[in-house]
């Protein structure tokens, strides 16, 4: 766990009538907010900066912030907006960027497109990478499923002779081309595929393959191709239990066994948890 307030480096916001704030739970009756004790402090000094210059056709937006620049995201307005409205905001905020930003976690830098997923609590993203490569001393082969951008793909390439990162997702695919190239790393191959479909055409068992997916988990076929390749060492991040536990239940009637597992507290003042769950195959060397 991390502190319980200012951990979000990214927050969407509402606009009714020119009012900035949140959706009461539930409805869509605004609830006007001056400032937000979850979002960085960075996100709420844009916010007050920014505030008058919002025109009132925008209904909702998002900040994202590496703590030196920030994003300024439209995520539904009634028109377009003028080039000019971003350079007024650019006068009153350091770095305000209409399509992407660098963030740094731990020795690597992450160019992150605003339509990218990227971990949201800036205090625990690089405790998060320590926690999946815990006792992971490395071997010939790793697999990288739903690996975004590679936030644990470059981490990855540092113990693997080979990695394969694959997302489905255009931006951050591009994103994860991109930081790989500028990072001059070359023992990767990035693959822009659906993760059960490109696993089913695999035939090579890897050391270890760690997956990341969206809050519908792996799903059957994912499980299932895994339980043919028989990894031996299998780190899930989930954020959903539900999914998780229907994934891990096929998981382990495949041969696979829990060698531990890790809550993370990625989203104080919420019900949300990440589970990181590290399991072995029965049938590998250990």
């Amino acid at each position: 766990s991390g502190p319980d307030y200012g951990y979000r480096n990214r927050s969407q916001f509402q606009m009714v009538d020119g009012r900035i704030g949140y959706f009461e739970e539930g409805s869509h009756d605004l609830v006007p907010v001056k400032q937000c004790i979850i979002s960085s402090p960075m996100i709420n000094e844009a916010l007050a900066k920014l505030r008058d210059l919002i025109p009132n056709f925008v209904r909702r937006f998002e900040l994202f912030t590496n703590e030196t620049e920030v994003q300024f995201n439209v995520l539904d307005t009634g028109r377009p907006l003028a080039k000019r409205f971003f350079e007024a905001c650019a006068q009153r905020v350091n770095g305000v960027l209409s399509s992407s930003l660098d963030y740094k976690v731990g020795d690597d830098t992450f160019h992150v497109s605003h339509s990218s997923f990227f971990q949201v609590n800036r205090f625990l993203i690089e405790k998060m990478i320590e926690s999946v490569l815990e006792g992971v001393e490395g071997g010939e082969s790793a697999f990288d499923l739903y690996c975004g951008v590679g936030l644990f793909t470059l981490p990855l390439a540092r113990r693997f002779k080979k990695v394969t990162g694959v997302e489905l997702g255009t931006s951050a695919s591009r994103d994860l081309e991109f930081n790989l190239e500028r990072a001059q790393v070359t023992n990767v191959r990035a693959v822009k595929n659906q993760a059960e479909n490109w696993l089913a055409a695999i035939t090579e068992t890897p050391d270890f393959v760690l997956a990341d997916p969206p809050r519908a988990g792996l799903g059957k076929l994912a499980v299932a191709e895994l339980n043919r390749l028989k990894p031996r060492e299998l780190v899930i991040v989930s954020c959903d239990p539900a999914t998780l536990a229907r994934d891990l239940a096929g998981l382990l009637k495949g041969g696979f066994e829990i060698a531990g597992a890790t809550l993370i507290d990625l989203f104080p003042q919420t019900y949300h948890l990440e589970t990181m769950v590290r399991l072995r195959h029965s049938g590998s060397a250990s």
